[in-house]
């Protein structure tokens, strides 16, 4: 792998610059947040093969199974893997801003300490046959005190090291990863405030397929927001990296800032419609317009500022060079789902996808060299990236040609109705492709995660610079 070069207006530290602290920090979120991608691996593999035709033939796959299992890999998939790179980046933000010693350091710790208490609660229900699942949107939820106690505890968890961003912005100019990072960290703070608006107009409901619904749907459309974000800086990153400058810097930063005005506007919903109505609910969903031209403002300057060319065998390059496909299929979809069919998940499994890429690039070029554990470029590392992308995008345009033929979302084995024949090779190719990525998910947490056990190679520390562009 070439070195890496930080540059002055992102503001990436070097391996060593960090200070131990920040670097046990740094080290904590990532293992978690490697464990919640392992963890929803497992589950998508079992998830993919339950979806193949003819499986439940072979083994008789229970319908509580699939749901609570699906319950499971979307909430570690697109929740806890989320998040804990999200605070992984509020680390090195931190630093950007503070240096070393920043102030509140301790609520880094405590975040990462609340986070690894949630992720068992999250679990246990499902391993313990307890509750009910209830595949709501955004956040599925298996009704029990323990399931929802592990989300209230991962909100706060990841909440504190934002706050201690904020704390640590002032006084000085640290490039533009902080202020990015604090644009990301405003609309989670908005996402949580939804998610408590809802809780405190739902009081004395009984929980429920309806009451989780509602509980989640606006606060989730809020998170859409963060996701995006994240995605932007990681390109924004990514690029820097392959270049050795800043590209889309500026345009980035607007595009984000303003992502995180409208986040911010988004709990006055509401406010401003009866709770839970319909109006309210097409609200919420119309915030999305606000996504794709932010996204393709930043894809365009990252694109015109793109002078890299033979660097296939680059990690940061593919990364990059193959997130930006796969996000514009998985966007392009979206034009088409109607909530019903399995086009609504090849929608979104792409838009993920994508974000996942983008923060395996994250782990791999920024995360782990700057704990001073850089890995080595290998065929197995560039083999699981074109292993997750290609089956990734196999796996959702599966689904959305199995969804143009009525197959129904959120359904296994024989519920799933495949009676014509383009029903059939879409889901089969959905479970073959979902096969494919999860075997390139396995590569990079087998990798990523032996790296970051490794002993840090402190005499490399020279090789990182900080000098981003």
């Amino acid at each position: 792998m070439p070195e890496l070069r930080y540059g002055a207006a992102t503001g990436l530290p070097g391996p060593l610059d960090l200070g131990a602290p920040l670097q046990r920090e740094l080290r904590g979120w990532s293992a978690l947040a490697l464990a919640a991608l392992a963890i929803a691996g497992v589950f998508a593999l079992l998830l993919a093969l339950s979806r193949v035709p003819g499986i439940e033939g072979v083994f008789p796959w229970p319908v509580g199974f699939f749901h609570k299992g699906l319950v499971i890999h979307v909430v570690f998939s697109f929740v806890v893997w989320f998040l804990a790179v999200f605070a992984a980046i509020t680390v090195l933000a931190t630093h950007a801003a503070a240096g070393p010693h920043p102030r509140l350091r301790w609520l880094g710790q405590a975040g990462i300490t609340g986070l690894a208490v949630a992720m068992p609660l999250l679990f246990v229900p499902a391993l313990l046959d307890r509750g009910e699942a209830t595949l709501n949107n955004y956040v599925p939820t298996i009704i029990d005190p323990l399931y929802y106690a592990g989300l209230g505890v991962m909100g706060l968890a990841v909440a504190l090291p934002v706050l201690r961003l904020f704390a640590n912005l002032p006084g000085r100019r640290p490039g533009v990863l902080a202020p990015m990072a604090a644009g990301a960290g405003l609309s989670y703070l908005a996402a949580l405030v939804a998610f408590g608006a809802a809780l405190v107009l739902l009081r004395g409901e009984t929980p429920s397929y309806a009451f989780n619904e509602n509980l989640f749907w606006g606060g989730g459309h809020v998170l859409q927001f963060l996701n995006t974000q994240l995605l932007l800086i990681g390109w924004i990153v990514l690029a820097g990296l392959v270049l050795g400058r800043s590209v889309g810097d500026r345009t980035g930063l607007a595009a984000v800032g303003f992502l995180a005005a409208v986040a911010l506007a988004a709990p006055a919903l509401y406010l401003a419609f009866p709770p839970f109505s319909a109006a309210q609910t097409q609200a919420f969903t119309d915030l999305q317009y606000a996504l794709g031209p932010a996204a393709l403002a930043v894809a365009l300057a990252v694109a015109a500022g793109w002078r890299a060319r033979g660097q296939w065998r680059e990690p940061a390059y593919l990364y990059l060079a193959l997130s930006l496909p796969v996000f514009a299929v998985g966007g392009a979809f979206g034009l088409f789902v109607d909530g019903t069919d399995t086009r609504t998940p090849a929608h979104y499994h792409g838009v993920i996808a994508a974000v996942t890429l983008v923060f395996m690039g994250f782990v791999i070029t920024v995360f782990l060299p700057a704990l001073g554990r850089p890995v080595a470029r290998s065929r197995a590392l560039l083999w699981h990236v074109w292993l997750f992308a290609g089956g990734q995008l196999a796996a959702c345009i599966g689904l959305f040609l199995a969804g143009t033929f009525g197959t129904p979302r959120k359904a296994a084995g024989a519920e799933q109705g495949l009676e014509h024949l383009g029903a059939v090779i879409g889901m089969a190719l959905n479970g073959g492709g979902g096969l494919i990525a999860v075997i390139g998910g396995i590569i990079f947490v087998w990798i990523a995660a032996r790296a970051l056990l490794s002993t840090p190679e402190r005499q490399h520390a020279p090789a990182v610079k900080a000098a981003l562009p």
